[in-house]
């Protein structure tokens, strides 16, 4: 099969390239970083073209592939169809997913399950990809709520980790957001399991008597075992290895399996992931990290403080999208004034193409939250002004957390 991807450098579609090639198929792709889109770009012999679901129908490709009648799907559609084809454990939530697949994915490479997995990160462990071949019937997948890309999803296993309000570029309010997700639960059978979060009040709005429910919680005795093999520091990584174990345990793999993989797992790509760096001859700590949502930034800071006590530690964050922003903005200025940070840097607002509205654009900025935020070390800094800041202020030893979901992370590339 020939099968053309528009928005390829996606973190999603890109994996499901990977796969497709990986299995035999012709791909070819385009992406906004890499060309414009152009409807010469879609082979005219391709049998099927899929696409984000950030790609808009007036799209010149989609309305080439239209008049060639070639097959059309976005890329949660495609994913799943390969979601039938498998026995797929699904995971979803709104925080936490990435390390919870990626914990889960690990602890059956190990147990000898061989999986398939399509995640939304990159895993070392996967050679820097982000999806992973395997021979068996196990598909462990990420399943996203944006746009609510999880309903065309058939898992026999979900496992939920936690439900907040989040996307309200898309979602009304939480009401809305809870009937999606009971929606989507119900794509289970009575044969079926749901693993959740017993502590997460939102989770037990919405459970689904169909399906058998199995439930992990901090007050499990494991927590304590967790927090001593753990790499990765924080209350919320508990969380996701207590969910990654009840998965293994349903599958009954043992735990003494499950806890060596546990232990052996380090990071996904820009989950708390550290690295040694230097600037100006100063040896330095930083920390990449995916956190965009209130919740995640606190978790973040206060696993930084907790696995670094004694050190400076600076965050430089890059808020993602205008609307998150404008709909969270007290939020994060709770989290940023009660964090135990000793400084903190935020630069423009990373526009996300496609999904902002101008009249909350005119509303919010960078600059206001950084006003609003009570810290005494706090400053607003253009992208192409911080490395010069660091390298004034910086005495060498601290920790520096680069944090967002945009391209903050390519900060380290320009120092």
């Amino acid at each position: 099969m020939k099968i053309h991807f528009i928005g390829i450098k996606g973190i999603g579609v890109s994996a499901l390239a990977g796969y497709y090639l990986a299995k035999g198929h012709k791909v070819s792709g385009s992406d906004l970083v890499l060309r414009p889109h152009r409807a010469k770009n879609v082979p005219k012999d391709a049998d099927l073209v899929i696409h984000s679901p950030a790609v808009r129908s007036d799209n010149p490709e989609i309305k080439q592939a239209k008049k060639l009648k070639i097959k059309i799907q976005t890329y949660p559609q495609a994913l799943g169809e390969l979601t039938k084809e498998y026995f797929t454990v699904a995971v979803s939530g709104t925080h936490g997913k990435s390390t919870t697949c990626a914990m889960i994915s690990l602890i059956l490479m190990k147990a000898g399950f061989d999986p398939t997995v399509i995640i939304g990160t990159k895993l070392k462990e996967f050679g820097n990809k982000n999806f992973r071949i395997g021979k068996s019937k196990y598909l462990i997948i990420e399943a996203d709520e944006w746009q609510a890309s999880f309903l065309n999803y058939w898992p026999k296993i979900i496992v939920l980790t936690n439900i907040e309000k989040e996307h309200l570029d898309y979602y009304r309010d939480l009401k809305h957001i809870l009937s999606t997700y009971k929606e989507y639960i119900g794509h289970l059978s009575k044969h079926d399991i749901l693993i959740v979060n017993q502590d997460d009040k939102n989770i037990s709005e919405i459970r689904n008597p169909k399906s058998e429910i199995r439930k992990f919680s901090l007050k499990q005795k494991e927590r304590k075992k967790l927090k001593e093999i753990l790499k990765v520091p924080g209350k919320h990584n508990i969380y996701n290895a207590l969910a990654a174990l009840t998965l293994a345990r349903t599958l009954r793999i043992p735990d003494k399996i499950s806890f060596k993989a546990l232990s052996e797992y380090k990071c996904v790509w820009r989950r708390f992931e550290e690295k040694e760096f230097k600037i100006k001859n100063l040896k330095l700590k930083i920390i990449h990290d995916y956190a965009h949502h209130p919740t995640e930034v606190k978790a973040t800071l206060q696993a930084a403080r907790e696995k670094f006590p004694d050190k400076e530690i600076w965050c430089i964050f890059q808020p993602h999208q205008y609307q998150r922003t404008f709909y969270l903005f007290n939020d994060f200025v709770r989290v940023f004034s009660n964090a135990l940070i000793d400084k903190l840097i935020i630069t423009d607002i990373y526009d996300v193409a496609g999904r902002e509205k101008k009249k909350i654009k005119e509303k919010i900025s960078s600059k206001e939250l950084v006003r609003k935020i009570k810290k005494a070390e706090k400053v607003y800094l253009p992208k192409e002004k911080i490395k010069d800041y660091l390298k004034r202020n910086l005495k060498g030893g601290e920790v520096v957390i680069i944090m967002g979901a945009g391209d903050v992370y390519k900060l380290l590339d320009k120092i």
